[in-house]
């Protein structure tokens, strides 16, 4: 019946006058300049700390941040897939991961600049919505909530990119608002600065709204409503929790509340949210008060393979990825999405090759990504052990292929269930306190699903 359904509604979406469109979502590129493939394990990469990296090879190394000639291979391979998308998602996250005494300001700009570059030689003529990491300025993490000299430096660099007006909100608080290239009947873009939200932020923790950022968001809300326009938010640090590690949030609880406040208000408006900074592929999903699903929110994987040191994380590496989405310029409805990676181990051994990892449809086969399907995929994976585990191998981008086991089911499905961090406990609860995988039910069971559970109830016991 799951099948026949799914043929139902993907016949009914090609039918219904969709016009496609398609964009590149990049992120998390994390540029290490120092990057040399060294006899000397400890000279590899300024991005290893301590650690030693034996047998590091041309292409990068899992210890380590990108290389040059991963991210320029990365950016070449957009154009060989899609050479002529309608615009691009840039989340962020450029420099590596090293001590700020060893960058400066100098040195963010500098690679900032030189990815820029790279970007705009490689797509002249496309449009790059872009937004700033949490590393994208000195010291890292420390973004302000107002005017400063690194803001308006990147502000002039991506003036091929920025509209005028979108330069003084910028140059204020790193936050603009655009109309959608490409579209036929209105659509608008709001990149958003998240890392003024971060938990490491300490330029914001005491403010209620860092920035008049809340404020400016809800009136754009507002404004599309009035004008019938369909908006996607994009960002890098994403609301919620980290999946790969249990209890570990990325903004502050005030900052998580509001926005998932705002989200629910103006949900009717939103036809997706992209962000970055995990370097994992995963979701989130958003409700209303009722449970009813109304916001999916993408998270991208990172061109970086870098293994993450956040202490108690195991297998914190990924092969680099990129992302192209499948969608209609009407709607804004995500239809499909679809994930490149670079094996990075096969890489060093023999030649690059950037291959397609998965399709969304065909790998959880759902009709597309709309925030409906993103549902179905959430109780596919909360529910069938071999697409949790498809979902665990795709999420380090097909590096950690170890069984996901009770309690990493627990943590994903959690994280991608519930944003807000009461509702997350609790299901981290219920969900570790669960006997086995099949007596596990989700909290929330979608429309779908009841059905199903509805028609097996009449046919087995009436």
């Amino acid at each position: 019946m799951e099948l026949v359904l799914s043929l139902l509604l993907l016949l009914l979406s090609r039918t219904s006058g969709a016009l496609p469109g398609h964009f590149w979502h990049l992120t998390d590129l994390h540029l290490d300049p120092n990057y040399t493939v060294s006899s000397d394990p400890l000279q590899v990469c300024p991005s290893a700390g301590s650690q030693p990296v034996l047998n590091a090879g041309k292409w990068g190394d899992y210890l380590c941040d990108s290389p040059w000639i991963l991210i320029n291979s990365s950016v070449y391979a957009m154009k060989n897939i899609l050479p002529d998308p309608d615009f691009i998602l840039w989340t962020g996250d450029d420099t590596p991961h090293v001590a700020d005494e060893k960058l400066g300001e100098d040195a963010v700009l500098s690679i900032i600049e030189k990815l820029t570059t790279l970007i705009k030689e490689v797509f002249p003529d496309t449009k790059v919505y872009s937004a700033l990491g949490n590393h994208d300025f000195h010291p890292k993490n420390q973004i302000p909530a107002a005017n400063n000299s690194i803001y308006r430096k990147i502000a002039q660099l991506w003036d091929p990119w920025l509209n005028v007006e979108s330069i003084a909100p910028f140059e204020r608080g790193a936050f603009y608002s655009e109309h959608l290239v490409n579209k036929t009947q209105g659509g608008r873009v709001i990149v958003l600065n998240t890392n003024l939200y971060y938990k490491n932020n300490n330029q914001t923790t005491n403010m209620e709204d860092p920035g008049g950022q809340f404020k400016w968001l809800e009136d754009e809300l507002a404004s599309a409503a009035t004008k019938g326009e369909k908006v996607y938010i994009v960002g890098h640090i994403p609301p919620g929790m980290f999946e790969k590690k249990r209890g570990t949030p990325w903004f502050q609880e005030h900052f998580n509340k509001r926005y998932l406040d705002i989200i629910q208000k103006h949900h009717g408006i939103i036809a997706a949210q992209f962000f970055g900074h995990h370097h994992t592929d995963t979701f989130r999903m958003i409700y209303n008060t009722a449970g009813s699903p109304i916001s999916a929110l993408f998270i991208a994987p990172g061109v970086t393979p870098w293994k993450t040191t956040l202490p108690g994380v195991q297998n914190g590496a990924n092969n680099p990825g990129i992302r192209v989405f499948d969608y209609d310029r009407n709607t804004l409805q995500v239809k499909d999405m679809v994930t490149y990676y670079l094996n990075l181990t096969y890489s060093n051994k023999d030649a690059p090759r950037w291959e397609k990892e998965y399709r969304l449809t065909e790998a959880f086969k759902v009709p597309d990504g709309s925030t409906k399907s993103m549902q179905m995929v959430l109780d596919k994976i909360a529910t069938d052990k071999c697409y949790l585990q498809k979902y665990y191998e795709y999420n380090s981008v097909s590096y950690d292929l170890v069984d996901c086991d009770k309690n990493c089911r627990a943590d994903h499905v959690c994280a991608i269930r519930e944003v807000d961090f009461t509702t997350y406990e609790s299901c981290i609860i219920q969900e570790s306190s669960s006997v086995s995988l099949a007596m596990q039910m989700p909290f929330r069971l979608s429309v779908d699903m009841l059905l199903y559970i509805s028609i097996a109830y009449v046919i087995f016991f009436l």
